[in-house]
Order: structure tokens, then sequence, then C-alpha cells
């Protein structure tokens, strides 16, 4: 009996001493993870996008400064907007940073963490015209810029030199054959190039493209030439909330695209299934003499393993309507939430990124400090850039209104206008009147 008891009081002790190891292990263990968490960032990113390659790379370096792990949360792009949307409701403090579309600013900016104070003299006089305007909302900074970008023209230079379409087209068109700067070169050039190349009686070369698909990409390809014709506050004005979409400028700018479609043919047919990805596949294919298309499209167009013309092509700036080059940007930001509980080293880590800026050119083929452009267009493989700053540069260019409602505008009045536009339902001016009714009804009376 006094061996079990001894057998007994040795297993409650082990037990005891288990108990208290592992009281001691679980305790070291929780305090550990809490050191961990303290020191560390959660940055959300689009997946596969430059944001993510960029948060990835620099994390070690940034780990290394200031000794906090940068964890990087990684979803589809609508995912990056529903996040962090559902945080600002939550006030979770799940993110301390994330980088977003400037569409997206007006919905979330009562969310987001004012940055006024990293957009410094020397900041501001880095970035093109714009681009702070475009990360703000009711006169506050909320986005410090990682990209900025705009419609260029990309062409097939081999098309352009060829001396016999040079000869031919003079003789035609009665002017000399180079990358066209207005409408009206534009349009005669894509008629120019839209071709039956083989003789087997089909159209197989189309001069261009017109973007009627359903998506903001339609919507923001018709705005350029909206701008190019005299618009000075896209869709409504900026001051008064009165809705302009009905007027002269975009009427214009919608005639010209639906004229490419339905009296020049110069584009391929099935407008409305077609954006920037079907496009950009055209022109790659060999399909296309010239597209209107995201500047950085220029690097993969002159990537073989992406492209058939690849080396046979080149960038100018965007084509310009009656009031000059314009057109309507697309850049990128980096924020901050409100809810973070680590704001002061979240904002080391956007100062830390800016600094990193050249690593978006590398990364995309755009970036937002004009400094890296201007290093990066000297760069073989970057002809895209002059043209793309020119672009940026241009007095018409300019930012989408920052309205609430601005999402909602497109997706149930512009991009259906467009369509009626496009497949011949209305006129131009009948699809924009419907989309002025269907747009008062959607934004608040000022």
């Amino acid at each position: 009996m006094r061996k079990k008891k001894g057998i007994l009081s040795g297993i409650s002790l082990l037990l005891i001493l288990s108990m208290s190891l592992y009281g001691c292990s679980g305790s070291e263990v929780a305090g550990e993870k809490e050191k961990v968490d303290e020191k560390s960032l959660t940055v959300l990113v689009e997946g596969g996008s430059p944001a993510f390659t960029v948060a990835k790379e620099t994390a070690e370096e940034f780990k290394e400064k200031t000794g906090y792990e940068v964890k990087i949360e990684s979803v589809p792009y609508t995912g990056v907007y529903d996040k962090l949307k559902a945080e600002v409701a939550s006030q979770a403090g799940a993110f301390d940073v994330a980088t977003i579309d400037i569409l997206w600013f007006p919905a979330l900016a009562s969310g987001l963490l004012p940055l006024d104070q990293l957009i410094t003299d020397e900041v501001e006089n880095d970035l093109f015209p714009g681009l702070v305007e475009g990360g703000s909302y009711q006169d506050k900074v909320y986005g410090m810029p990682v990209w900025t970008n705009a419609k260029n023209l990309i062409y097939r230079k081999d098309l352009f030199e060829d001396n016999q379409n040079k000869a031919d087209f003079k003789k035609q068109y009665g002017y000399e054959l180079s990358p066209p700067t207005t409408w009206d070169q534009y349009r005669d050039i894509a008629k120019f190039f839209t071709r039956d190349t083989d003789n087997d009686g089909e159209i197989d070369m189309y001069g261009t493209t017109v973007f009627g698909a359903n998506n903001g990409d339609t919507v923001a390809s018709w705005l350029d030439h909206a701008t190019q014709a005299g618009t000075e506050s896209l869709v409504i004005d900026n001051e008064s909330g009165e809705v302009l979409v009905n007027t002269k400028p975009y009427v214009e700018s919608l005639q010209f695209l639906t004229d490419m479609v339905s009296k020049d043919k110069s584009v391929p047919p099935g407008a409305l299934e077609i954006a920037s990805a079907e496009t950009s596949e055209l022109f790659w294919s060999g399909k296309l003499a010239m597209m209107t298309a995201w500047g950085h499209f220029y690097v993969p167009s002159n990537d073989p393993k992406q492209s058939d013309v690849a080396g046979k092509v080149g960038s100018a700036p965007m084509i310009a309507g009656g009031e000059g080059i314009g057109a309507v940007p697309g850049p990128w930001y980096q924020v901050i939430p409100n809810s973070s509980k680590k704001q002061e080293i979240a904002q080391t880590y956007l100062e830390f990124i800016y600094e990193k800026n050249e690593l978006f050119m590398e990364a995309l083929g755009v970036a937002a400090r004009k400094s890296v452009f201007e290093e990066y267009s000297k760069k073989e493989g970057y002809e895209h850039l002059e043209p793309l700053m020119t672009t940026l540069s241009a007095k018409q260019t300019q930012n989408r209104p920052e309205i609430k409602e601005w999402q909602q505008i497109e997706s149930e009045a512009l991009i259906p206008a467009v369509a009626y536009a496009l497949s011949g339902e209305k006129t131009p001016q009948e699809a924009l009147d419907w989309a002025a009714e269907i747009i008062k009804g959607i934004i608040p009376p000022k």
C-alpha cells in the first residue's frame, strides 16, 4: 500500500508539475504572440497586383529598419473595397494599411486617417497635377500615391514606317502618315488600316477599337474623349451639382465613338464586348494597328512572351479633340484606416514605401513620382513614359468627381447610355438625355 501511495503521490506531483509547466508555457506563448502582434502591421492589397509585389519585396527591409513584421493580406480587386468598407463600419482594427483605387475615396473617406502632414511641398512638387487631389475628399488628404496612369496611344511602328503605307496614305488623305494627334487623323488612320491583309475577302485587321463592355473601363474611355472635347467638370458640376452629361462635349465625344462603329466600321464588330483586355489581345495578335490603352500596356506589348508584335510597337500621347489632349487618370493610393491601432508606425510605412516608388515602375511600368518617371524614361523598354507624362500633365486631364454615388452613376446611367449609342438603339443625344434623368434621380439635391 505504501508503495502504491508513493506511486500515486509521484503521479500527482508530476501532474501538478506538468500543469504548472504547461501553465507557464501557455502564458509565455501567449505573451510572445502578443509581442509579435504588437510588432506587426497588417497590409491589405489586391492579390497579384504591383502593391502585393512591392509589399512582399520590401517586408524584410522594413522589419530590419523598424522591427515590425509586415503581414500581407491579399484579396481580389473587389475584395479590397469590400474588406475596407467592412472595416470602416466595424472599426475592428483588422488592417493598418491598404492600397486602394481612386474610385473608392468618397465611399471610404469617413473611415480613413487624414494624411495632410505627409504631403510636404517636396512631395507635392514631385507628383503630377491632380494626384494629391485624387487622394483627397472634402479638402483633406487621405491617400499617399503609389502609381498613376492614363490612356495613351500605342501603335504598330512597322506599319506606320512602311514606305508603301506612307505613299498610299498620303495619296488617299493628302497628308503624311504619322501617329495621330487629333480625332480627325485618328479616324482617317483607323479607316486606312482596316483591311483584308490576306486577300480572302474578310477584314482581318482593324484600325483600333471602341470600348463598349459592361464595366467602368468603357466609361473612362468615353470620358477621355469628353475631356478632349472640352469638359471642365466630369458628368456633374463640382460646384453647383448640375448634371452636365447631356451637354455638347459629352454628346460630341459619344458621337465620335459611335461614328467609328457604325459609319467608318474601322473597329472590330462586337464593341459591346470590348474593353482593355480584349483590345490588348487583339493588338498583341496583330489584328489592330493602334489602341488607346493604359500607358503600362506598352511594356507587355513589347514582350515576345505575350505579344506577337513585340519589337514593332511605339507609344504616343493620347489623341486630342478640339480642346487638346485629355484623359481620366487611374491612380492608386496607400491609406490608413482610422481604426488602426498602430497609426504612427503605419505612417512610417507609407513614407518608407513612398521612398521605394521605383519598385512600382519596375513591377508595373508606371509609378507616382515625376522624378521616377523622368529617370526611367531614359531607359530602354520605358519609351511609353515621355508620352504618358505629356498626357498626365495635359490641361484637359482631370479626375472623376468626388461623389459617393459615382459607381452607382456609372453602372445605372453611364454604361447603359454608351451601350444604347454604340448599338444604335438611341442617338448619342437621346442616350445622354436618358442618362441625365437617371443621374438626377441618384444624386442627392444640393
